[in-house]
């Protein structure tokens, strides 16, 4: 069995999307060059973030194809992180809403990749 510990993200400028994460995920980068960082995220998930001007073979598409999900424990944390990351100036692509699975809200990070908080309502 294969266990997915890591997710790369394809990005124009490594370090402006390094500072972006850190700054939104109140973390540093455990991996930092001009062309790649990496981030563990407190689930264990290593985030990485490359420039992908150098990757091989080249990405072909673009941010916004999926979102990275970020589960919280309850509905008012969803609108804790929206007020938080909407104040240190996060495009935010879709507002705290109920859905049929619980609360969410999508934010984009530089490139466009679509960042989904969500919690899951209790049945």
């Amino acid at each position: 069995m294969i266990d997915s510990n890591s997710i790369l993200l394809f990005v124009t400028d490594a370090p402006k999307s390094a500072s972006f994460y850190a700054q939104l995920l109140g973390l540093e980068p455990i991996e930092y060059s001009p062309t790649f960082a990496m981030f563990i995220l407190p689930s264990g998930l290593a985030l990485g973030l490359w420039g992908k001007a150098g990757v091989e073979p080249a990405p072909t598409a673009a941010g916004g194809g999926c979102d990275l999900g970020f589960k919280v424990a309850t509905a008012d944390i969803v609108d804790t992180l929206h007020a938080d990351w909407q104040g240190k100036g996060t495009t935010i692509l879709f507002p705290p809403t109920d859905l049929d699975f619980g609360r969410s809200f999508v934010a984009a990070d530089p490139d466009g990749h679509r960042l989904r908080v969500y919690n899951v309502a209790e049945n």
